[in-house]
């Protein structure tokens, strides 16, 4: 029995990495169409509740703005309205902070990504 028969040629080798790295190819690109599919329902979900908060929020502030100022009308009037300007607008400056601190810790496609990095130092590993 020949030795050499046993032991994968040499010239398929260069065949068998193209292969493999497509199919590591097509799995990350399967990830990442897994990976936009969850970001979307995420952000749907979000944008719905975000939406339907806002609503009730307005109808609530409203109502607590109508009878705030009612009830304190009579005491003075500029006071109560600039009072509750100020109030609106140090809570919109609050909100503003909140998102902008919520897009700097957004991570979109974390998965796939590191999946990719994983993928890189493995290639460089078995080509050097």
């Amino acid at each position: 029995m020949d030795a050499s028969a046993n032991v994968p040629s040499l010239a398929g080798a260069p065949g068998r990495i193209a292969h493999r790295v497509l199919a590591m190819g097509e799995n990350r690109l399967e990830l990442l169409a897994v990976e936009i599919q969850e970001e979307r329902r995420h952000l749907v979900h979000l944008m719905v509740l975000s939406l339907l908060i806002g609503v009730l929020g307005l109808l609530v502030g409203i109502i607590l703005t109508a009878l705030v100022v009612f009830v304190l009308w009579p005491v003075s009037p500029v006071v109560v309205l600039l009072s509750l300007a100020a109030l609106y607008a140090a809570g919109a400056l609050f909100l503003c902070r909140r998102l902008a601190q919520s897009e700097r810790n957004w991570e979109s496609l974390s998965a796939t990504v590191d999946q990719i990095r994983k993928d890189r130092a493995c290639l460089e590993k078995i080509l050097s």
